[in-house]
């Protein structure tokens, strides 16, 4: 196994990229609602707020924590676009840079909302 350091990081920023996805984004919450239950409890300053807590049956309980925990979820995101890499190239390649470019907007529109 042979990886220079542009796949490398373009493996990093992927893996970033998926596991973001899955932990925090929208558009992936049909993913984590099964896991878990929603709690809303009202702050001292009288605004609602929303905690999600994992279920309480066993697989999904440790799915649920396991999305809850962005390293978790990165280590086992990580083996996902590795394996792929390594294993069918032909598929995952061009999967790997649409996630590493899409990886990368997100850190520049992190930064530059930082900057404004």
């Amino acid at each position: 196994m042979n990886v220079d350091l542009f796949d490398f990081l373009l493996l990093a920023l992927a893996s970033f990229r998926l596991t973001r996805l899955f932990v925090f984004d929208k558009i992936t919450e049909f993913i984590r609602a099964p896991f878990f239950d929603e709690v809303r409890e009202e702050n001292e300053e009288g605004t609602m707020e929303i905690y999600y807590v994992p279920k309480e049956t066993p697989m999904r309980k440790f799915i649920g924590e396991l999305l809850s925990c962005y390293w978790c979820t990165g280590v086992w995101m990580s083996v996902f676009v590795v394996a792929g890499y390594l294993w069918l190239p032909i598929i995952f390649v061009p999967i790997i840079l649409i996630l590493a470019v899409a990886g990368i907007a997100a850190i520049l529109e992190t930064l530059i909302q930082l900057w404004l």
